[in-house]
């Protein structure tokens, strides 16, 4: 099968930071499903991966985790797919990636695919809608039920223009909350108004003086998807009393926790990879949740964040597309399709 790898860490605009290569196609056993690649997504996660470092690998290492696809085979212990069955999902990062025309996959973390999208549109979806779902709804515990009790809360939603903010503002509103969230170009703010935000803050400028602006003092969550160094202090200082801050950027300096304990606020990650990194008891959350999330889909509560589409699915493609996410100015997502 085709597939598309590496064997050393290199900048992306070496031709061998990513190579074309044919491997065997994979045989499902347990519980794993073998899918057709129709579409991919690159994700700022591949880049950084990817990112140059002092290391070689003996075998090819394949990257990717974004994909819609057809289920064509099942591993023996499969109760949720069968054969033929159309799927979208983010993958574990500790196994092989969705770079490749066919790839296994455990059925716990797989969605059915929304029928009114075409794979591209789907496959742009899973690992941010997952992030995002999971940021809020499970480590900031926010209850998607109680839209009228949300309807009073307001969620600071830093970098919404990208892939994960730009799925978080739509199920943001979804569940009721008061939508802010950053952007500096018009064409981000233009793009994060479309999806839904209420307000938009410059994330270059100091928070708690643009929300003074719009009469808000505090707010009682925060969705961190950029920089957390950089806005550690200025979301300490906006935070509510008894709030919760999520991030999903790890720091590269100790961070001040001490800011938040008189406030009794919350600070926890997200790592959309830890139910199928670790095998969770809880694994099966992601299966679930994608499948709400293709209801939604389907219902046009909320809407694919597909941006720019790449074909066919090769090297050349998936480097252009990842130059394209390393210059931090993308908007939604990067899809590539067939192989």
């Amino acid at each position: 099968m085709k597939a598309i790898g590496l064997l050393e860490y290199l900048p992306i605009e070496n031709e061998n930071s990513l190579i074309d290569i044919e491997l065997p196609r994979p045989i499902p056993k347990g519980r794993d499903l073998l899918v057709k690649i129709h579409a991919i997504s690159v994700n700022p996660v591949d880049t950084k991966v990817r990112a140059p470092k002092d290391k070689k690998e003996e075998e090819p290492k394949i990257l990717g985790w974004d994909a819609s696809g057809v289920v064509v085979e099942v591993g023996e212990d499969c109760t949720l797919f069968q054969p033929g069955d159309e799927v979208f999902y983010a993958g574990s990062i500790t196994r092989p990636g969705t770079y490749s025309e066919y790839h296994l996959v455990d059925e716990k973390i797989v969605g059915t695919k929304p029928k009114n999208l075409t794979h591209a549109q789907s496959a742009a979806v899973p690992l941010t809608a997952i992030t995002a779902w999971e940021g809020m709804f499970e480590r900031l515990a926010i209850d998607f039920n109680n839209k009228e009790k949300n309807r009073s809360k307001n969620i600071l939603i830093i970098g919404g223009a990208g892939g994960v903010g730009s799925i978080a503002i739509q199920l943001a509103k979804w569940a009721g909350l008061n939508v802010i969230t950053t952007a500096s170009r018009n064409e981000t703010k233009d793009w994060v108004k479309s999806l839904g935000a209420d307000y938009v803050i410059n994330h270059h400028k100091a928070f708690k003086e643009q929300l003074s602006q719009i009469e808000i003092a505090e707010v009682d969550y925060i969705l961190c998807l950029n920089n957390t160094d950089q806005h550690w202090n200025g979301m300490a200082e906006v935070i509510k009393p008894q709030g919760g801050i999520c991030s999903i950027v790890e720091n590269e300096k100790p961070l001040a926790l001490g800011l938040l304990k008189s406030k009794s606020a919350t600070f926890v990650w997200e790592f959309m990879f830890t139910r199928p990194m670790y095998y969770t008891e809880d694994m099966i959350n992601q299966h679930l949740l994608l499948n709400q999330v293709s209801e939604l889909l389907e219902q046009n509560t909320i809407k694919t964040t597909l941006n720019e589409t790449l074909s066919p699915i090769h090297a050349a493609n998936i480097r252009k597309a990842h130059a394209m996410i390393e210059t931090g100015s993308t908007i939604g997502k990067i899809v590539l399709e067939t192989f």
